[in-house]
């Protein structure tokens, strides 16, 4: 008679096929294989971190956790300036509301935490990314997703955010949150926005978005959840909220000089390519506006075509470019970038697969792809780019600052290394393509429904050549 806890097993689990299979050798060596590229690619990562990284020390961390200490000690919140240098706190009162806890631990352990927590949070955004194409591919979902967090985890915005101890991993998270919740049409989408943009501001964007694309509800969870979160920390904290709110706001210069390299945005670029301290403000703001109307335009667009991720990435990299300050810490939203040109490689790899499998079995049907295998190339290419530029930053071998060193001191070369991660944010902003029916969001207006063409097989007479297939993918 078996056990109790063995009877109570499912039928299949109990079957010898399934305790064999479990058992099999085959099975256990396939899993220590994929054990072990996990294991390399964890340590590639370390490697290259090494390589192209920068001493971190959670710097930003020590600020913050030096200015609620000082705060929970009796001293005024945006009053602290962090020892050696001229930086203070600079979040609205409830993102300082939220951090005060870490004011009983160590600057160091309170690093370890937000490193621990921006991992977990990362590693949520690549599962809802990446296990739908896991899905579709046929991979292992465990191990698309393991592979996937040390190779974005190298990259400069993930690897700045974790070693300097920033928040954008948790705001990425809460913002990602919200694009999951569309997809699935749950009532509550919008407030991951809200609660990011009383942390920080940019993420207000996202509130012009819905608004620009007709998701009414969205657009007003997200702001009544950022007035929630706004309100109660002005009555938690009334002074610091009038304060914040009245003047420290204002200051722009608490945040840095817009030249400094580390600032990829649009009015960084304009700074060194004008030489200097400031961008010049008529054209920053005409550009700006420009680029503005480009990157909400092309957002709305591609929720109409049904590809929300595309929508939401697109928002995200607008607001990095037209924000005054935008360290490279800020540019996560390059990770979904990379995810979604890969994605369209792999689609449009699978429709020319299929396309030509059907020419080559139907009588009369012209193959109109010369070069199969190369069908999502462009797409391929595109993603290896964006990813390489980002992993290996050649913007820090031609650092310079005014008014010591000219960023022109190393010639046109150096000008353009100096400003390429603010020139690949403004191409994609104008040219990161959709994928239509991809990824409809069905908490606001229905996006519209984009027919896929299918290819029709029409007899050929005879003495005339066969039609041509229409609508299928022919990149190269």
């Amino acid at each position: 008679m078996p056990a109790r806890g063995v009877r109570s097993l499912p039928r299949l689990a109990r079957s010898p096929r399934f305790i064999r299979d479990w058992r099999s050798p085959q099975w256990d060596r396939r899993t220590l294989v994929r054990v072990g590229i996990v294991a390399a690619i964890c340590y590639a990562a370390w490697v290259t971190e090494q390589n192209f990284g920068r001493w971190y020390d959670f710097f930003d961390m020590k600020i913050y956790h030096g200015a609620v200490v000082w705060w929970s000690g009796g001293g005024e919140l945006y009053e602290f300036i962090a020892p050696d240098t001229t930086l203070g706190f600079t979040y609205p009162p409830f993102a300082a509301l939220l951090m005060l806890p870490m004011a009983a631990l160590t600057p160091s352990a309170a690093g370890l935490f937000n490193m621990v927590f921006g991992l977990v949070a990362l590693g949520m955004v690549l599962a809802a990314l990446l296990i739908p194409v896991a899905d579709r591919c046929g991979w292992p979902r465990w191990m698309t997703v393991a592979v996937a967090l040390p190779l974005f985890a190298a990259i400069e915005p993930v690897r700045e955010t974790l070693g300097f101890g920033q928040v954008n991993l948790l705001l990425f998270a809460l913002i990602m949150a919200d694009l999951v919740a569309l997809r699935r049409g749950w009532r509550w989408a919008g407030i991951g926005v809200g609660i990011a943009m009383a942390i920080k501001l940019t993420p207000a964007l996202f509130i012009v978005y819905f608004l620009v694309s007709k998701q009414w509800r969205a657009a007003l969870t997200a702001t009544l959840a950022g007035l929630a979160a706004t309100a109660a920390a002005w009555v938690a904290v009334p002074h610091e909220s009038a304060l914040y709110w009245g003047s420290v706001i204002f200051q722009t210069e608490r945040v840095g000089v817009a030249d400094m390299t580390p600032n990829q945005s649009l009015a960084g670029l304009l700074s060194r390519l004008y030489d200097t301290a400031t961008a010049p403000s008529p054209l920053w703001i005409a550009f700006a506006l420009v680029l503005l109307a480009v990157g909400l335009t092309r957002a709305a667009a591609a929720h109409a075509e049904g590809d929300e991720l595309i929508a939401f990435t697109l928002v995200g990299l607008t607001a990095n470019v037209v924000s005054p300050i935008s360290w490279t810490h800020h540019l996560v939203w390059v990770v979904p970038a990379v995810i979604a040109l890969a994605d369209q490689a792999l689609r449009r790899r699978a429709a020319g697969r299929g396309l030509a499998a059907r020419g080559r079995s139907t009588p009369g049907l012209r193959e109109p792809i010369w070069f199969p295998a190369l069908v999502g190339a462009r797409h391929a290419g595109a993603a290896i780019a964006l990813y390489l530029l980002f992993l290996i930053s050649p913007i820090w071998p031609y650092e310079h600052q005014l008014p010591a060193v000219s960023h022109y001191a190393d010639g046109l070369f150096g000008m353009l290394a100096e400003n390429s991660l603010a020139i690949a944010l403004i191409v994609l902003v104008a040219a990161l393509p959709s994928r239509p029916g991809a990824e409809p969001a069905f908490g606001g207006a229905a996006p519209l429904r984009v027919p896929v063409a299918r290819p029709a097989v029409v007899p050929a007479r005879r003495g005339e050549p066969a039609p041509a297939t229409a609508g299928a993918p022919t990149d190269h």
